[in-house]
């Protein structure tokens, strides 16, 4: 027997299909062990020794692949193709080595795509395991656990309300910071815009002023309104001209199939996705055989894939869409990693899999695949201007005709921020044609900041700067997120105040650990490393010689210190020069006092030099751009009616929250965070709580409706059920708690062991067979059956787009993989097994025991 491990179950489960009963395939879920959370897991004094632990979660699958590794011959280790891939299975082999199960044939075997042909001819040229790459995996590990365990505890005592640093993580969230430093600093500029609305043969087109009284125009000359009046007016009256046509060839080429940078970025573009959800979905499309592995920097596809692109394109369109030559492409990312092929269909005949969000990023997939092989699109570019009689005006109008589309067809990839002008349609013109001129229009403008990050163009950024990898970009951009560094409003990063003060304390006190040279530097040696020509433990020596002392000394130096000097090294934001001249530290509040960052048990914010006398206070993130006495002080929202006791909205150790009254007998409720806006009205619901929906009309016991700990919900009798939102405590009525509190008693609406189970959805009859088609929920996830055959859904079709005939086709395609003999065969053993039991019994009553002891072993055999 042969022991074959690979990550997922769904992919082991393909995978043992296609390799046959020789072949036993299990799934590591992932890695099995890490790093523990603790000091000494990395020991640098020891040659950087690591004390690795295995994940407790894991304890029954790595006791699963023991034992079926003690009966193997020999085993094959399948992970993923990538760094990641190489470490899983390494430590899968370290763990069987200690627990003595580990098979004398050890050998790798990776391939780019989950198909039989992929699969089968993989295992027939195996190797054995990476070390470089190993070496590589485990000094990123280390010197990401050196960073977070070195840099965190002084973060910790220095920075009061800080939560972590890491080396990738600080690097992007200072990228995001300083975006943020960029937009408050910006002044912006007005300038105004004359354009003639131009017609000329039935075709309208725009022109715009560009030169006036002789002088040439650019965006920024016209800076007020009175001037712009007399320009429109100058147009307005004059008789424009064609004076000359310039007309451009020009070819676009198509853009390489997608890496996983890319993908991250076209899917926020156009599909919305975040980088975490297109990893996910990709990953699903992956373990189905949809598309090849989907974590890659290479750009390249296989001389295969490239043929059979070129021949879905001459199916699909003429000879003319196809090049004469095959593209080749290479990678212009720094620190790309080519070993692999870039992200495309398995097969480029298939234009749709699976549904939902899997189908709408498989489409993605396969266009700019299909596209990256196809003919460049052939425009004209054509620059038209026009004089008024005395050449001291004239107006300029650009644009493009697309002569022949190409890839453009199929596939046109997204852009950030950009817009293209030279992309409007123009007419015919010639030397000496006289448009029409339809309307002048004067417009005001001001020049924009810098626009925010979305996760398209951070990704972007990231790959630019060489720091991170691909891979690993979701989960950096997640734990920003989760830290609550950064929040995102519109699909665009706004840092949070915890995220500048990090960011403030890293580049005054570890400018060098938070550089972009230095980070990408630091990529640079780790494929060093991956390549064999660095030695992994030198590496660590050189960052941590430098490292260690920085944060001792940091350590060393008091709280008060610390907030020192980023008082004076935030002293830009926090306190801006007044437009009046004045001290912009004066306290706004007692007009004596000088403004200064504090540190308090729950983070920095700004303060009165005269405290306690004066006791005004900001919040750190206001900066100096808050209005006076927007303090961290009590707020009162009002009075309660019904008492006339001040309704006040206060700050605490856990978050802030609503007082009615004061002194032991004050009521208090905790402000949700999806409360839409907190005032007075908003607040007495909160202090009315728990409310009281009615009672049962089975039981005669109250029904009533909270917020607890773990976010809002109904309770009946001692039984929950869950709320979605803090609106749904307020409206839920008495049908829909009963109903929902019904769900909650039955497992979230499913069935009690033994009871008949409801489809949830009755999707017809099968075009073929005419048998009823379900879709059930089962144990292990949705399925479909017609009555014979089950089918489980694959992880890239969603059950609620699910359509009948991806249903008829998902069981016909059961039904032909399942072996048919056994089951026929099945009811006859089980009747042979009865009849001479039933005959026996018949004429001996006492032989009934042994008969019911054959039908379990037969059973078991079986």
């Amino acid at each position: 027997m042969q022991l074959v491990i690979v990550e997922s179950p769904a992919k082991a489960k393909t995978i043992e299909k296609y390799l046959g009963s020789d072949y036993r395939v299990l799934a590591s879920y992932g890695h099995v062990r890490d790093l523990p959370p603790k000091d000494g897991s990395v020991d640098p004094d020891a040659g950087f020794a690591m004390e690795w632990e295995n994940y407790a979660d894991k304890a029954r699958q790595l006791k699963a692949i023991t034992d079926e590794a003690k009966h193997a011959d020999r085993l094959i280790l399948a992970t993923d193709p990538d760094r990641e891939g190489e470490a899983i299975s390494w430590h899968v082999q370290e763990v069987l080595r200690g627990r003595k199960a580990l098979p004398k044939d050890v050998q790798r075997v990776t391939f780019n795509a989950i198909t039989k042909a992929t699969v089968t001819e993989a295992m027939k040229h195996p190797r054995e395991l990476d070390t470089d790459l190993i070496d590589a995996y485990r000094a990123r590990r280390a010197l990401d656990y050196l960073v977070g365990f070195t840099l965190s505890p002084v973060l910790w005592r220095k920075l009061p309300g800080a939560k972590s640093a890491g080396r990738v993580q600080s690097v992007a969230l200072r990228l995001i910071v300083e975006r943020e430093r960029e937009i408050e600093a910006f002044r912006a500029q007005e300038y105004w815009s004359v354009t003639a609305q131009m017609e000329h043969d039935g075709t309208p087109f725009v022109a715009r002023l560009t030169r006036w009284n002789g002088d040439k125009l650019d965006r920024l000359s016209i800076g007020d309104e009175g001037t712009a009046l007399r320009a429109k007016a100058d147009v307005e009256q004059g008789r424009f001209t064609v004076d000359t046509v310039e007309t451009k060839p020009a070819t676009r080429n198509p853009p390489p199939p997608f890496t996983t940078s890319t993908l991250q970025q076209e899917a926020a573009r156009k599909l919305g996705f975040s980088a975490d959800h297109t990893m996910r979905i990709a990953q699903g499309l992956y373990e189905d055989g949809a598309i090849t592995y989907m974590r890659t920097d290479g750009v390249q596809m296989d001389g295969s894939a490239i043929s059979a692109a070129r021949l879905a394109i001459a199916n699909r369109y003429d000879a003319h869409y196809v090049p004469d030559k095959p593209r080749q492409y290479t990678s212009k990312a720094k620190n790309a990693q080519e070993a692999h092929e870039a992200i495309r269909p398995t097969d480029f005949s298939k234009d749709r899999a699976g549904s939902g969000d899997h189908a709408r990023l498989y489409d993605l997939i396969w266009k700019r695949a299909l596209a990256s092989q196809m003919a460049s699109a052939r425009l004209e570019c054509t620059t038209v201007e026009l004089a008024e009689g005395t050449g001291r005006t004239a107006l300029r109008a650009t644009g493009q005709v697309v002569l022949f589309p190409g890839y453009l067809a199929l596939y046109e990839e997204g852009t950030d921020d950009s817009q293209d002008e030279d992309a409007r349609r123009l007419p015919r013109m010639r030397e000496g044609d006289a448009p029409a001129k339809k309307a002048v229009d004067a417009e005001q403008h001001f020049t924009q900041p810098p626009p925010r990050f979305s996760e398209a163009s951070l990704v972007k950024r990231l790959e630019e700067l060489g720091i991170g990898r691909p891979s690993t970009y979701a989960s950096i951009i997640k734990t920003l997120k989760d830290r609550a560094y950064v929040r995102t409003e519109k699909n665009r990063f706004f840092a949070e105040e915890s995220g500048r003060l990090v960011t403030a304390f890293l580049e005054r006190f570890f400018e060098r650990y938070v550089g972009y040279d230095f980070t990408a530097g630091l990529e640079d040696e780790l494929d060093e490393v991956s390549g064999g020509r660095a030695q992994w433990q030198a590496v660590l020596e050189a960052f941590w010689k430098d490292f260690k002392p920085r944060t001792t000394e940091v350590m060393e130096q008091k709280p008060s210190e610390v907030t020192a000097e980023l008082d004076k090294f935030l002293a830009p934001y926090l306190f801006p020069e007044r437009a009046d001249g004045g001290d912009p530290r004066l306290c706004p509040s007692c007009g004596k006092g000088q403004l200064a960052l504090r540190g308090g048990k729950f983070g920095a914010f700004v303060a009165c030099s005269n405290y306690p006398d004066c006791k005004y206070t900001r919040r750190f993130g206001q900066g100096g751009a808050a209005e006076d006495g927007a303090a961290l002080e009590n707020e009162i929202l009002g009075n309660d009616p019904e008492t006339g006791l001040p309704v006040e909205r206060k700050s605490g150790r856990f978050g802030p929250y609503i007082q009615l009254g004061e002194g032991k007998e004050a009521k208090r409720a905790s402000i949700p965070k999806d409360v839409p806006k907190l005032d007075l009205e908003w607040a007495l619901k909160l202090l009315s709580l728990p409310r009281t929906i009615g009672t049962h009309p089975e039981t005669g016991l109250p029904i009533t409706a909270s917020i607890g700990r773990y976010g809002p919900y109904l309770v009946h009798d001692g039984k929950y059920a869950r709320l979605t939102s803090t609106a749904d405590v307020f409206e839920t009525g008495m049908n829909a708690a009963v109903v929902k509190l019904a769900e909650a008693a039955a497992g979230g609406g499913r069935p009690q062991r033994g009871a008949a189970r409801e489809p949830l959805k009755v999707l017809g009859k099968h075009p073929r067979t005419e048998a009823e088609i379900k879709l059930m929920e089962g144990r292990y996830g949705p399925y479909v059956t017609d009555g014979e055959t089950n089918a489980t859904l694959p992880k890239s079709i969603e059950k609620d787009a699910l359509t009948l005939e991806e249903a008829a086709q998902l069981i016909d395609a059961r039904a032909a993989a399942a072996p048919a003999k056994p089951k026929k065969k099945a009811p006859a053993k089980k009747a042979a097994a009865k009849k001479p039991a039933a005959t026996k019994a018949a004429a001996k009553p006492a032989a009934k025991a042994p008969a019911k002891k054959a039908a379990p072993k037969a059973t078991k055999k079986v």
